[in-house]
């Protein structure tokens, strides 16, 4: 058996991707937390898979090209399917 052993990414630095993909997106992922569409392990389980990653400078790029409408998430977010599923449960 090969087991791949890979480094995760700093937790702050994909703590503040998760927040920053998802409020482009239009997500509020505290309020979504308030309503209970995300617990608490939810949104460690977002940064954790964030921290696997490694399309970090990509994900940054997106980010700052974002301009007027909520777009949808970058195509390699690995959290892409999770916030489009918080996006449609929240109140507009």
């Amino acid at each position: 058996m090969n087991a791949e052993i890979r480094s995760l990414g700093h937790p702050e630095t994909h703590f503040w991707l998760t927040r920053s993909v998802a409020r482009v997106m239009g997500v509020n992922l505290s309020q979504a937390m308030t309503n209970g569409t995300l617990t608490a392990r939810d949104y460690a389980d977002l940064v954790s898979r964030c921290r696997t990653c490694t399309r970090v400078e990509e994900c940054q790029n997106w980010l700052g090209q974002q301009r007027l409408e909520p777009p949808d998430p970058p195509r390699h977010c690995l959290n892409r399917d999770r916030l489009a599923r918080i996006a449609e449960d929240q109140p507009t």
